[in-house]
């Protein structure tokens, strides 16, 4: 009964904050309502038992990356970048990319399909020997390898662009 009431509790604060995340107007309060989203999705890998998800939550993501985002967000200039012009006109030119990429990214993952298969799914039975830490890192770095790196330079590429953006107005 009390962990029915806390799932309900943990999953309002979710939902709650992902809510209050896109629609605020003001990016630093944007950016304090993800961390109370995240607080929910760490109280939610408590109660599934995944004491090192949740700790992995509350120390990497809501201690690392969102102060790292809050620092982003304070080196650029938000109110003088609201005041510019956002679009120049080149929509066309941007929706060709966007149609050239996703054809790209479609014939790669079709042709390409048995390349992301790193490594053949480990057995049931060994599995539940292990922890809850040892299974987690068998998954990531066998099977999810790939979207792991993927994300990692992606956030690499967005804090150096944010940076590089900042600098200009230095």
């Amino acid at each position: 009964m009390l962990d029915t009431i806390f799932f309900y509790l943990f999953a309002l604060l979710v939902v709650g904050g992902g809510i209050l995340t896109i629609t605020r107007s003001s990016a630093v309060h944007s950016a304090i309502c993800l961390i109370g989203s995240l607080v929910g999705v760490a109280g939610l890998y408590l109660l599934l038992h995944a004491e090192f998800l949740f700790a992995v939550q509350i120390v990497l993501y809501i201690g690392g990356i969102m102060v790292l985002f809050l620092f982003v967000i304070m080196l650029v200039n938000l109110d003088e970048a609201a005041r510019e012009r956002q679009f120049n006109g080149q929509w066309w030119l941007a929706l060709a990319c966007v149609v050239v990429v996703g054809l790209q990214i479609a014939w790669f993952m079709r042709k390409g399909a048995g390349a992301f298969k790193l490594a053949p799914a480990a057995a049931a039975a060994a599995s539940a020997a292990k922890g809850n830490t040892e299974a987690i890192a068998d998954a990531l770095f066998s099977e999810y390898l790939l979207p792991f790196e993927i994300a990692s330079v992606l956030l690499l590429v967005a804090v150096v662009g944010s940076v590089v953006m900042a600098k200009k107005r230095i």
